[in-house]
Order: structure tokens, then sequence, then C-alpha cells
């Protein structure tokens, strides 16, 4: 099963729509609304699926909000790896994929940031969020695959591949 955050359900679809184009918001609303969404997505569609022996594969999850809320935001670390742990029940990914990429050459590959947040945030706040995602890959190197975001798709998906076929 594919799905992905904030979304997944139409509760997820409707708060990703405040999230990414609503109006300016506390960073503490933003992070209850991601945890409001990540619970109703685990609850009615990961957890389900997971009994049935589905592979779920989501785009995006805890260490998501862990970088965009803790990092970028500067909430408190303990209260996010909380939420987090509510949300979901303590479920926590057999790997996390990471594609590595400056900030720069990130937000270069923005087509049109349009009306989304955080498209449109600045560069200080992308590099806390890189900054918090390397932070997780480093201190739980055993369940993370950091991969050089600027290589062809074709070797990132053959690496990929490497790295998630044993786990299926």
């Amino acid at each position: 099963m594919l799905t992905h955050e904030p979304g997944g359900t139409p509760l997820g679809e409707a708060l990703r729509r405040v999230l990414k184009s609503g109006p300016a918001m506390s960073p503490v609303s933003e992070l209850f609304l991601f945890e409001a969404a990540r619970a109703q997505l685990v609850d009615t569609l990961i957890r389900p699926a997971l009994a049935e022996g589905r592979t779920v594969v989501a785009d995006r999850y805890v260490a998501s909000t862990v970088a965009y809320q803790a990092y970028g935001r500067d909430l408190d670390r303990n209260l996010v790896d909380r939420l987090n742990r509510e949300a979901t029940g303590g479920l926590m990914p057999d790997l996390t994929i990471f594609l590595d990429l400056s900030v720069d050459t990130a937000l270069s590959r923005i087509k049109r940031p349009g009306n989304d947040n955080f498209d449109r945030a600045p560069r200080d706040f992308h590099q806390r969020i890189r900054e918090g995602y390397r932070a997780q890959a480093e201190a739980n190197s055993d369940k993370w695959l950091v991969l050089d975001g600027t290589g062809t798709t074709r070797d990132l998906g053959r690496r990929i591949w490497e790295k998630v076929q044993p786990l299926l």
C-alpha cells in the first residue's frame, strides 16, 4: 500500500490543504494538525494493512515531523517525540529512506512554490530541516538509508531496491 502524509484519508487530505496552503498558524497548531492526520492514517489504513500482511510505503512519517517541527520550527523535541508516539501507538518504520540534497539544489527543483507554505519558507528553515533529517539518520543508521539525491533515477532506484528487497 502506498500512502502519503499528511493525507491518505479524507481527514488527512483536508488537513493537508490547511497545512500546505491555509492561513499562517502557530508552530504548535501545525504540529497538532500533522499528528491528527497521522493518527487517522495509522488507525484506518496503515495498521489494518499491516495486519493483513501487506507492505506499506509511506511518503513521510514521524521523521518528517521531527525534521520540520522540532528542527525547522524549533519546537521541543520531547513534545514532538511524545506526540509522534501517541499518534502512531509506537508504530515505527522498518526503514526510512532519505534522499539528501543541498538546500540550494532542493529549492531549485521546486517548480512553482505558489501557495505552498513550506515551499515558500525561508532558506534557513529548509537548512534546519535538512539538519534534522541528517541528525536522525546518524542517530539511527541501522534503520536509515541515506542517498545522494543528485544521483540518477535509475541508480537511486537500484540502490533503494537493494536495501528494501531483503525486508520484503
